[in-house]
């Protein structure tokens, strides 16, 4: 990754990393920003978020929902963006799939 990113900046190439969750929440500006946001969710478990990086005072962000757990919707999606029946969707879950 930072050879890529040397080698795009060095061609004058606007570029970044994609950090996953764990590495966003390790940088230092984040930290100090306090850019993480615990969301309580119906699960019984907290869902770190990124908060918006934007401070309004007479408009502050409300978190008020959590973002979905890892394949939460998975059946959903699969249902109606592939019209999965109940059965296929079963036979996909039991061969590890989904």
């Amino acid at each position: 990754s930072r050879d890529w990113l040397a080698a795009l900046e060095a061609a004058g190439v606007p570029c970044g990393p994609i950090n996953d969750m764990k590495t966003v929440f390790e940088d230092s500006q984040v930290r100090h920003r306090g850019l993480q946001v615990d969301i309580p969710h119906p699960a019984g478990v907290d869902v770190p978020t990124v908060a918006s990086p934007m401070r309004f005072s007479e408009t502050p962000v409300e978190y008020d929902r959590p973002p979905p757990l890892l394949g939460q919707h998975t059946r959903e999606v699969l249902t109606a963006v592939l019209g999965k029946t109940d059965a296929e969707l079963d036979a996909l879950a039991a061969r590890g799939v989904i």
